[in-house]
């Protein structure tokens, strides 16, 4: 049986503000169900695009062979995939919005930045965990937030560095946080090798803020 392309969360109240949540590449595991979830508890409702059709990674090696595979098989590429995603949302029959929210981790914060720079999408808020991507944002709707590690083997100074080099050149209405005494994957409390349960409250609270200010 195939898996399902998303999962979807929708808050008691039966409708609200819609936020896409993009899976790092460890695919579309608990904790990122989990985290729709949890934004369906805030008040919004939360639709996560499974870009691996059901498959979940639990190591490096796993996930960088399972990343491989779903770009060399996929039937659909993957930005056609999200771009869907973010179609069915904005236009399901809950979502009170008339812009959309995106929240992205790593890779998936890569795909978000990758998106956000389409003014044709009704995107209006963009969050990113851990991820840096450059390009032409002059075009964009969207706003801004950033949640980086202090110490980050996937996230170069540079990258950083060419990214607000970009938001400034387009004149965006950004914020940046660096979280002290953390690595990449803090936020993701299923990596106990990296999850920093204090830097994850804060900006969980901080995102939070972010999308009901939108």
């Amino acid at each position: 049986m195939r898996a399902s392309p998303h999962y979807l969360a929708i808050p008691k109240s039966g409708s609200g503000p819609g936020v896409i949540v993009l899976h790092s590449w460890w695919g579309l595991n608990p904790f990122f169900r989990g985290l729709c979830d949890r934004f369906a508890k805030a008040g919004l409702v939360a639709l996560a695009p499974d870009l691996y059709s059901g498959q979940i990674a639990t190591t490096e090696l796993e996930a960088r062979r399972l990343r491989a595979k779903a770009t060399a098989t996929r039937r659909t590429p993957a930005y056609r995939q999200l771009i869907d995603a973010i179609d069915h949302l904005s236009h399901h029959e809950s979502v009170t919005s008339p812009h959309i929210a995106q929240v992205g981790f790593s890779m998936g914060g890569h795909w978000a930045l990758w998106l956000a720079q389409r003014p044709e999408l009704p995107i209006g808020a963009t969050v990113v965990y851990y991820a840096a991507r450059n390009g032409d944002f002059s075009r964009s709707r969207s706003r801004f937030l950033f949640h980086f590690a202090e110490t980050d083997a996937w996230v170069s100074a540079a990258g950083v560095k060419r990214l607000k080099r970009s938001m400034d050149v387009a004149g965006k209405d950004v914020a940046y946080h660096v979280y002290p005494n953390t690595t990449h994957w803090f936020f993701e409390s299923d990596r106990s090798d990296a999850f920093d349960k204090k830097a994850a409250s804060l900006a969980w609270s901080r995102t939070l803020r972010f999308l009901k200010d939108a």
